[in-house]
Formats: C-alpha cells, structure tokens, sequence
C-alpha cells in the first residue's frame, strides 16, 4: 500500500504536472513524488522564550523525516505570551488564538494535502492549538515539546518567572526594595523554553506524552539541552 495516500492527489497524474513543477523549486526530485509529505508546524518566534529556540528543532525534525524516507514541508504558525500580555488589553486575544493556530495548522495540512504532521510548540496556547488541529484532521502525526527553560540564579535561590509576580507583590507590600525587585526581573528567565514550574506548558507536555501524542520520555527535557535536539529528529523519523 503506498504511503502517500493524501499527497498522491498533488504528485500523481499528468494532470499534476503543474504541481510538481512548483514542487520541484522547494527540492522534489523524481523519486521524491512517491514519499509521504510530512508537514513541519513550527512555532518559532521570538515574541516569547517559550518558543524562541524552536526554530532548531524544526530543522532536526525536517532532518529526521528525511532520513526517515518522507519528504518535510515546514511552515509557522502564530503564538501569544500571555506572561507579556498579561495585565492588558492584549490577554482578550489568549484563548481565541488557540482557534487561530489550530486553523492554521489544519489549513496547511489539508490545502497541501500532507500525508501527516508533527507539530512543535513551547507554550499554553500553540499546545493546544496543534492538539486541536491534529485531532480534527486524523492523520498521523506526532507532538514535539519545545522545553522547559532552565531555572534562574539570584543569591543561592533558584527563579522562575513566577518569583517576578511575587516580587511585584513584595516590593507593593514593602517587603523587598527596588533594587531586589529590579535583581529578580533580570534573573528570572534567563534563556529559551517554556515557564519553569508544573504550570500549564508543562503539564500539557506529561499530558500529551501520557496520550501517546509524543515520544515517551521527551516532556521533562530542557529547550537548550542536547537531547531535546535529539529527540526532535528522533520525532521525525517515528512519524516518517
């Protein structure tokens, strides 16, 4: 049985000859037509940490399904910081963009008509927005967490961003001055990856890795250490 069930309907037949022309321009080559597309949903951006080092991992998934036999699409989808937008006008647009970012993942897939997809997010609302999408279009497809970012240092205490709301809360109380206030905001978050904490990234990443939505062992690993790059390609080459 052939692998490429959905995407034969671009790559198959005369009448395809247009498509795979377009097609060849992003690298298909003649022995390419007959491998499954595999759609790459990455989330990168640098609007938050909790996706600011996806990017990579979207290039070791690509490199995974390629060793793998298929052939890789990437294409991005939208995220919100609700840790930066919280407070403002700009959390009224939270839970919709949970809609807007399983919209587009699906749109993608079936537009391009993908043989499956994996979908890399970091934060509390690309999650589960990909989740969303995957369960909507039942294809085979496999959910790479972003990771969780490192804990900050300040005096022997390790932070996380919670610790800068409480300080705010100290510092109204008159509990911490301004210059410790000002110390726990610089050290808090201190590189790529999602909340420290059992907050909602990851608990969605045991979650989802409990569902089977992702390889077994890869929700507790760290945005910046070597095996979350690692198991990234490994993703890639299970979907494939």
């Amino acid at each position: 049985m052939p692998e490429n069930l959905r995407s034969r309907t671009i790559t198959q037949g005369v009448q395809r000859s247009p498509n795979r022309a377009m097609l060849r321009a992003v690298g298909f080559k003649d022995e390419d037509f007959s491998k499954p597309i595999v759609g790459v949903a990455s989330a990168h951006s640098t609007i938050t940490p909790c996706n600011m080092g996806i990017a990579p991992l979207a290039a070791k998934a690509e490199a995974g399904i390629r060793a793998a036999g298929g052939m890789p699409q990437v294409f991005g989808t939208i995220t919100v910081s609700d840790g930066i937008s919280m407070g403002t006008e700009g959390m009224k647009y939270s839970l919709v963009s949970r809609d807007v970012i399983a919209d587009s993942i699906e749109t993608a897939c079936n537009a391009q008509s993908m043989d499956g997809v994996l979908a890399i997010g970091g934060c509390d609302k690309n999650m589960p927005g990909a989740m969303i999408a995957m369960a909507r279009m039942n294809i085979p497809a496999i959910f790479v967490y972003g990771g969780t970012i490192k804990p900050g240092h300040l005096e022997g205490e390790d932070l996380t961003v919670v610790s800068s709301f409480e300080a705010v809360g100290q510092y109204s109380a008159g509990r911490i001055d301004e210059v410790r206030l000002l110390a726990v905001e610089r050290n808090a978050c201190p590189g790529a990856g999602s909340c420290g904490g059992m907050y909602t990234a990851n608990t969605m990443s045991s979650a989802f890795e409990a569902m089977g939505m992702s390889l077994m062992y890869s929700s507790t690993m760290s945005a910046e250490d070597a095996e979350k790059a690692i198991n990234t390609e490994i993703a890639g080459k299970t979907l494939s």
